[in-house]
């Protein structure tokens, strides 16, 4: 409840027409950027023990799950788009106060999410046999890749749930109950993945040998593992949402109706950034289908990469929750001259981070790599290809903060256009390119370039203004 007080205590700042002074603000991104932050930096801790138990198995099983990971992002944003569609909505309200339609919104959302997540969990299940054959991988990964994103589908609805709730907390300005419900969901997964992917086995513990039960599943316990998780964390996020929190809870009555005005909205928030969900990830895709002929190694590699860059960039997307609700609250008040402040606010406290964690990294990879896997070849290749993006996390952690904020201002389209161009018209083409002559590296050092291009474009973006000046403030 110590959090709901600081979400009350924003808006009612935010309402009170009251000059906000610059340690005030600071306190504010602080307050709703720190718990995002560390959720963000636990679950990245959860993810290196996940990978570094799927590398124990080879790196077989490593590329398997990296050949489907651009899929699960393409339909993972999918969801995302579909919650931000309507807790954007609710930001807003929270920020004017309007219990009422905090209400309504949450409601209608959970009806057109449940018909969204099933029509994709379906489609996955069925696509599931096919999508190692058409990303053109080698045949000796077609059954774990397949197997992996099948009960990624089953476990879709659960997920959409989970990521609609978080979201719907995090924008009535409750940032704490979110990250430490994420935060035990990642070490859940830990701990399933320890029993399922492993068979029985001997373990020394306080100087004794003990057996310990393993179902011995590989990739798929993996998997399993992490839907398990997903669904433990629903029950936690779904009391908190739909039971504990005052503005949300399902107890009070209010209108499950439909309403074309809310949806309408929820469109032209979630549509676009659908869209450039699914541009950006097909792009992504591609990009796995250009790397795979590069053979096992490069993909494993790859993989671990990108795993290992997420100590960089995750602590950047608690910023960016912080960033569109802080915003939206302030839209939702009708306080432009907040707004703009929140949005640089963030930006630049997002810059300060992933720079030194870059810093960091570009250092510490080679012992995150010996972490992640056993294989001294997808060692070095890693550390190689990511040290060549690491120049580039300050204009990323630019582009990652300014969409939260944007977003909370329910300016997604142009963001989205903005996305298309840089990853299709700049990363994919010189990513076909320079894999032709240096690799996997070749892929690498486009993404950098790239990312550097997409962080100048945001910050023109809000340097203009254009979002502020639409907004009917």
């Amino acid at each position: 409840m110590g959090d709901m007080s600081k979400g009350r205590d924003l808006t009612t700042l935010l309402r009170s027409g009251k000059t906000i002074d610059l340690k005030e603000r600071f306190r504010l991104v602080f307050q709703l950027s720190l718990p995002g932050i560390l959720a963000q930096i636990s679950e990245i801790i959860m993810q290196y023990i996940d990978a570094a138990m799927v590398g124990k198995l080879g790196a077989g099983a490593s590329a398997s799950i990296g050949l489907v990971s651009s899929s699960t992002w393409l339909i993972g944003g999918l969801l995302f788009a579909t919650g931000a569609g309507f807790s954007v909505q609710v930001a807003h309200a929270t920020g004017a106060g309007d219990t009422e339609r905090v209400r309504t919104t949450y409601r209608q959302s959970l009806i057109a999410s449940f018909l969204i997540a099933g029509t994709l969990s379906l489609f996955c299940i069925w696509i599931s046999s096919y999508l190692p054959v058409l990303l053109k991988a080698d045949s000796a990964i077609h059954a774990d890749a397949s197997d992996y994103f099948r009960i990624y589908g089953i476990f879709l609805l659960i997920r959409m749930f989970y990521y609609l709730n978080q979201s719907m907390l995090q924008c009535t300005g409750n940032m704490k109950t979110p990250s430490i419900i994420s935060s035990l969901m990642c070490m859940l997964d830990v701990v399933f993945n320890f029993f399922l992917i492993f068979p029985s086995r001997n373990v020394t513990f306080l100087g004794k040998e003990i057996t310990v039960w393993g179902a011995g599943l590989g990739v798929r316990g993996a998997a399993l593992g992490t839907g398990l998780s997903f669904l433990c964390a629903l029950l936690l996020i779904g009391w908190s949402t739909a039971v504990a929190s005052p503005l949300l809870t399902l107890r009070v009555k209010a209108s499950w109706k439909l309403r074309k005005e809310t949806l309408l909205k929820a469109v032209r928030i979630g549509i676009p950034m659908a869209l450039e969900q699914s541009a950006l990830c097909l792009a992504q895709i591609l990009s796995t289908r250009i790397i795979a002929p590069l053979g096992t190694v490069a993909i494993a590699a790859n993989s671990f990469a990108i795993t290992a860059e997420s100590l960089c960039y995750m602590p950047g997307y608690g910023i960016e929750s912080a960033a569109t609700t802080l915003v939206g609250q302030a839209v939702g008040a009708k306080r432009k001259d907040i707004a703009r402040s929140f949005a640089w606010l963030t930006t630049f406290t997002g810059i300060a981070i992933m720079s030194t964690t870059a810093f960091i990294m570009y250092f510490g990879c080679p012992y995150v790599f010996a972490f992640l896997t056993p294989d001294k070849e997808v060692q070095l290749l890693g550390t190689q290809v990511l040290r060549y993006e690491l120049f580039a996390e300050p204009l990323f952690a630019a582009s990652i903060v300014a969409t939260g904020a944007l977003r909370g201002a329910g300016d997604t389209i142009v963001p989205g256009i903005f996305n298309l161009i840089s990853i299709w018209g700049v990363r994919l083409t010189l990513t076909f390119f320079l894999v032709r002559t240096h690799g996997l590296p070749g892929a690498w050092i486009a993404m950098a370039i790239e990312l550097s291009f997409r962080g100048i474009l945001f910050l023109i973006r809000l340097k203009r203004e254009k979002w502020l000046e639409r907004l009917d403030l």
